[in-house]
């Protein structure tokens, strides 16, 4: 057991001292009328004499965060969800007992308060206290006030106290689910449901990822987290429901930076009878109406570069794009072996499943010209070595009808118009397998059950899949997925 520090000590003796007076140290309901955000939009702008002609009683509860006083008046700052306001209290006003439980008080508790409004001599808009009520005894200190919660690992292991102390990381917090709010009004607007699938899956589909291991205890069976949500919501194509989209949590056992956590949120959308196109309009729309309703701006700081959500957004095709860098023109009836000798010369690693063109292709893009998609790019043509689940070219069937979106040199977005050919993903999950045997332990499995599932028909569809912390990353102007997780995963403390 740990040993308590002396503050501790003293607050758990007034927390008793509480419980002596008949109080619940831990507190009970409260009926509050305003919170902080209520009384300042609406009151902010009168007068003192004009409060007090009207007389504004309110209710509000918070957590005190300064505390003053000298003899039989004081001040203390409270805060609710919506910010600080200035409590003050008086002996004559709120009577002797109420007035002791105010001087005992530490910073830190949990207080309902009482009072009509007024402004003080220096401006600030206040509440003059008629009744004070203790709701909860704080039994550990705040970090100091002028310093907060400084250890950046500690921020995110005690996001609760990261909370209390730092506004930015609480307006963050409430602007994150207004961003995905916005996003499910888009999508709801344009036809698509929003559904659940399973969490749980027993085979590795959807994605290039290794995945987390779980055991089912009553099946005895192995199963994996799922890495993506892409299989089954085509499935719902197959069966009529035509627009689909699904917002939830996937898990891929893979390293920590700051741009990944294991666990993160992923949105992928499907849409019967459209295809690459369709998904660019969406995606193009979808984040400028997010910037627009949410945020009213269109330009963003992000990772040392501002980046403008105005369209339209460039478009341009991988091999285009690499030949832009480096002069290199991988389609121009390259061979495998040409291209294995240019990635010797500029010195690119190429592991033993990844010796084809399009990977080659791949890896050329990766070192050269990924990072130099600053502004909002769709980048397009993507070799079908790396595409498993997407749609031929049908002029060039050495590449696929795909794109990526990268902002500030990152991918926002992985789009596809659908392979709905089950002949062809059938043979396209054998390669999957083949390059497994060679090494590529994030290939995926066969899904048989899919196979049927296209064998029966699937409309011709455009797919997508955002990386909403990614996302959320931009809009709140992040450099960290940590700071846009409330709870992102971190190693043991030693």
């Amino acid at each position: 057991m740990r040993e308590l520090t002396e503050q501790e000590l003293v607050r758990r003796e007034k927390a008793e001292n509480i419980r002596g007076l008949g109080m619940d140290p831990f507190g009970h309901r409260f009926d509050r009328t305003h919170t902080s955000g209520d009384i300042i939009k609406k009151y902010a702008d009168m007068s003192n004499e004009e409060l007090e002609e009207k007389g504004v009683e309110v209710k509000v509860a918070g957590r005190i965060m300064t505390k003053r006083g000298k003899g039989k008046a004081g001040f203390m700052h409270i805060q609710d969800r919506d910010g600080q306001i200035q409590i003050y209290m008086k002996l004559d006003n709120v009577g002797e007992e109420n007035y002791e439980l105010f001087n005992k008080a530490d910073i830190g508790d949990i207080v309902g308060i009482e009072g009509t409004l007024f402004v003080t001599h220096t401006g600030e808009l206040s509440i003059r206290a008629s009744k004070y009520t203790h709701l909860v005894k704080a039994l550990r200190p705040l970090p100091e006030k002028f310093h907060g919660l400084t250890d950046i690992e500690e921020r995110y292991r005690r996001r609760y106290v990261d909370l209390i102390m730092n506004e930015d990381s609480k307006k963050i917090a409430f602007l994150r689910p207004r961003i995905i709010r916005c996003i499910q009004n888009f999508m709801d607007n344009r036809g698509f449901s929003e559904v659940e699938t399973p969490v749980l899956t027993t085979l590795l589909t959807g994605a290039s990822a290794r995945p987390f291991v779980t055991h089912h205890n009553t099946q005895d069976i192995d199963m994996y987290l799922r890495i993506a949500l892409e299989l089954p919501l085509k499935r719902l194509l197959v069966g009529g429901m035509e627009a689909v989209y699904e917002i939830g949590r996937v898990f891929r056992n893979e390293g920590m930076d700051p741009k990944h956590n294991p666990e993160f949120t992923l949105m992928e959308a499907y849409l019967a009878y459209s295809d690459l196109e369709g998904m660019m309009e969406l995606t193009e729309n979808m984040f400028q109406t997010i910037a627009k309703e949410v945020f009213g701006k269109m330009t963003y700081n992000w990772c040392g570069n501002e980046i403008n959500l105005e369209g339209p957004w460039k478009r341009v095709s991988m091999t285009e794009a690499i030949k832009e860098v480096t002069g290199i023109d991988f389609k121009n009836g390259m061979t495998t072996e040409e291209a294995l000798k240019l990635a010797e010369e500029h010195h690119i690693e190429v592991q033993d499943h990844e010796r084809t063109l399009g990977h080659i292709i791949n890896l050329f893009f990766e070192k050269y010209v990924e990072e130099t998609l600053i502004q909002p790019t769709f980048l397009y043509g993507h070799p079908v070595e790396i595409s498993p689940l997407t749609k031929n070219n049908p002029d060039d069937p050495r590449f696929v009808d795909r794109f990526e979106l990268f902002i500030g040199g990152k991918e926002f977005a992985n789009a596809y118009t659908e392979l709905n050919d089950p002949i062809v993903q059938l043979q396209r999950f054998e390669d999957q397998l083949k390059e497994r045997d060679l090494g590529n332990d994030e290939a995926n499995d066969i899904d048989m059950d899919f196979i049927e599932a296209l064998e029966y028909g699937m409309p011709p569809a455009g797919g997508i899949g955002y990386g909403i912390d990614r996302l959320c990353m931009l809009f709140l102007e992040q450099e960290s997925i940590r700071d846009v997780i409330l709870f992102p995963t971190m190693k043991e403390r030693n």
